[in-house]
C-alpha cells in the first residue's frame, strides 16, 4: 500500500450552515462549497478549501444515518475521521487485510465521486481512517 497525502478532516456537524458560518466567521475561510447530499450515505456534505487540504463538514439526513449516532455521544459535534489518498483502493484493502487490519465494508463512492473505504479506529490508535482513491487528474 502506498500511503498518500491528507485529503481532508471529516467534521461531524448538527447543522452544516451553522458549522459554515463558524469556518467562514471565525476562521476566515472563503473558499466554501455548496453543500450537498450524499443519499448512500445518509448525509449532507460541505467542503471548506484550506491551503493544504479541505474540511468536510458531514450533517445527517436522520436518526438512521451513521453521523446521528455519532452526535448522539458528541451533541456539539466534532472531529470524525482523517481521510488519506491512495492510488489503488483495492490493493491498500487487500494489503490493510493481509496485515490484519479491521476495513469497514466494501469500498463504494464516496464524497469526491471516486472509492473509499473505512479503516476500524481499534486499528488507528483510536481515529476513524478513510481512504480514499486518488483522484483522476489531481496533484499532478
Amino acid at each position: 500500500m502506498e500511503f498518500g497525502r491528507l485529503n481532508h478532516v471529516g467534521v461531524a456537524t448538527p447543522s452544516i450552515e451553522k458549522s459554515i458560518a463558524v469556518y467562514r466567521d471565525l476562521m476566515g475561510a472563503t473558499r466554501i462549497g455548496e453543500p450537498f447530499d450524499l443519499p448512500a450515505q445518509g448525509v449532507k456534505v460541505c467542503f471548506i478549501d484550506t491551503p493544504n487540504t479541505q474540511i468536510e463538514l458531514i450533517e445527517p439526513y436522520d436518526d438512521s444515518s451513521p453521523i446521528a449516532g455519532f452526535l448522539r455521544k458528541n451533541p456539539a459535534g466534532g472531529q470524525h475521521h482523517v481521510c488519506f489518498e491512495v492510488p489503488d483502493i483495492h490493493a491498500a484493502v487487500a494489503d490493510l487485510k493481509a496485515k490484519g487490519a479491521t476495513i469497514l465494508g466494501e469500498p463504494r463512492i464516496g464524497a469526491h465521486g471516486t472509492p473509499i473505504v473505512f479503516i476500524h479506529p481499534r486499528d488507528m490508535s483510536g481515529v476513524l481512517v478513510e481512504l480514499m482513491e486518488t483522484p483522476h487528474g489531481t496533484h499532478d
